[in-house]
């Protein structure tokens, strides 16, 4: 019997998730994994009220017959003060919760499930870890006193769940050292993706067309959130060398951020413009398109990447990944191709593996064997079943 026919013929499972913003409003994996995740967990059995802070959430979620499959409201705005948004949030689970009492609550994000904890003690919580909060801002230049708050809600947020899932054997690590989360509280399942959706991307050729992107240059893809710790001027460092090499060199960087205006003026002297283009912020359906587009694509983290859900999205689409030894990365492509984890996250490892990529002298895995790997190991339908089973075990 099928994971989806056993879960039509458990009882319902009531979760109320909070998340951070939706997909469209703003890039970043977690949006889309949440939003993701609300899709696809009421064919698991699993009814799904999720609150994020979005200027337009989506409201009620229908399959293609009509049937609802989860309730999205915004509980602020994003452009709102951190204070405003936790205090909306607090309002907002109070009434979700007098409304309707759920089997479970889900947190995707600490500051923001820090307002389930009043009710943790009678309704189990479950925190999805998407990543150490605190330590993101400090990477990005936040003072001290602000990252110390930010590290102890987060542990009082982890250390109050019944169980927290994570998306990697490096982030299970991560929870346990940083925030003394018990390891047998800790259960890794990585993210998904759509295989299914991908399979009905175009050609390569075609896909290039539609997007504009030259028809036979060697194109390089970095889906990346224009922030330091994502590598990206690790990335533009390793191009001169790169395109010495391979002189038609495309690098496509997909993705918005605080560093986009010195990126471009990186570019801009470094007489970048011809083989580098930042593309800004893409749209799911055109981001489905660059990755099919792409010859391979590039994750050139520096720190704090527990999986990369560009990965698996890249490899779905028939497109290699190469990426840096950090967090959990290694464990996405490892199995695949020891050879497209790069040696280290410097300019010249990045720069030595497009290089061997490109010109042949790493013979890259095939469109064929990166689809398979990603069915295998991170397709949507098993991951929201293994997910859907955490939460019933959690709620029993």
């Amino acid at each position: 019997m099928s994971a989806d026919a056993t879960a039509a013929r458990a009882p319902r499972l009531h979760t109320l998730q909070i998340g951070l913003g939706w997909q469209g409003e703003e890039a970043g994996g977690l949006n889309r994994y949440f939003a993701a995740l609300a899709e696809r967990l009421p064919a698991q059995g699993v009814s799904v009220e999720g609150l994020v802070a979005a200027a337009r959430a989506p409201g009620t979620l229908r399959q293609d017959g009509g049937e609802v499959t989860a309730r999205i409201a915004s509980f602020a705005s994003p452009a709102a003060s951190t204070v405003a948004r936790v205090l909306a949030a607090r309002r907002a689970v109070r009434r979700a919760i007098a409304a309707r009492r759920p089997d479970v609550l889900v947190s995707h994000f600490a500051p923001y499930g820090a307002a389930l904890l009043p009710y943790a003690a009678r309704i189990p919580l479950v925190v999805q870890f998407h990543g150490p909060w605190a330590d993101e801002s400090r990477t990005e230049g936040r003072g001290a006193v602000s990252a110390w708050w930010r590290a102890r809600l987060e542990r009082t947020v982890y250390r109050r769940a019944a169980r927290c899932i994570v998306l990697s054997e490096a982030f299970a690590t991560l929870l346990q050292q940083r925030y003394g989360v018990p390891r047998e509280r800790i259960v890794v399942i990585p993210g998904g993706v759509d295989v299914g959706a991908m399979l009905a991307l175009p050609s390569r050729a075609d896909a290039r067309a539609a997007l504009g992107w030259p028809a036979t240059a060697p194109t390089v893809l970095a889906v990346r959130r224009l922030v330091r710790r994502t590598g990206i001027d690790r990335l533009l460092a390793a191009v001169p060398r790169l395109r010495a090499a391979v002189p038609q060199v495309q690098v496509m960087i997909a993705g918005d951020g605080p560093e986009r205006a010195a990126y471009a003026a990186r570019i801009a002297d470094a007489g970048l413009d011809g083989c580098v283009r930042l593309l800004g912020f893409v749209p799911e359906e055109r981001l489905a398109l660059a990755y099919r587009a792409a010859d391979l694509s590039v994750v050139p983290t520096v720190a704090l990447e527990g999986f990369g859900l560009i990965v698996p999205e890249s490899l779905a689409a028939g497109t290699p990944a190469l990426v840096t030894p950090v967090g959990g990365l290694p464990e996405t492509v490892r199995a695949l191709d020891p050879q497209l984890v790069l040696r280290d996250s410097t300019p010249d490892a990045i720069a030595d593996g497009l290089i061997a990529a490109l010109r042949g002298v790493h013979r890259l895995p095939s469109a064929d064997r990166c689809v398979a790997h990603a069915r295998a190991h991170f397709d949507w339908t098993t991951i929201a079943a293994q997910v859907a089973d955490q939460l019933r075990a959690v709620a029993a």
